[in-house]
């Protein structure tokens, strides 16, 4: 019952298509991490790669899933010290450039928008 977006389908459609492996590991216990997060559930965070050119910097692509329009906040746990919009050449955007706040970086999507953010790293 409901909406594709209500009942998870993008969700569910990663799972299935990209199931969890589970790898041996010594019995010590390990804190739960995360490198990245998303806040919004119509927001999808589609690949995480090092940059082309840029030793020092990581580009994340994410899009919006639910034709609709979202703001949402990246968070990551690596030491971001710069982040901007680039293109998918990797090109920073002119006027590119997002602020680093609290609660991480505040992206906007309009429906089934791809957006490519180029994170510079504390060395």
């Amino acid at each position: 019952a409901g909406s594709f977006q209500d009942a998870g389908v993008i969700q569910r459609a990663y799972n299935l298509n990209f199931p969890l492996h589970a790898v041996p590991a010594s019995s010590a216990q390990c804190p739960a991490w995360s490198a990245f997060s998303v806040s919004s559930p119509a927001v999808v965070l589609e690949t995480v790669k090092q940059a082309e050119d840029r030793p020092e910097a990581v580009v994340v692509r994410l899009y919006e899933a639910h034709g609709s329009t979202a703001d949402a906040w990246l968070q990551t746990s690596l030491p971001v010290e710069e982040a901007m919009l680039c293109d998918l050449l990797e090109r920073p955007a002119a006027r590119g450039r997002l602020p680093l706040e609290q609660r991480g970086v505040r992206l906007s999507f309009t429906p089934f928008r791809v957006l490519s953010v180029l994170l510079v790293l504390r060395q």
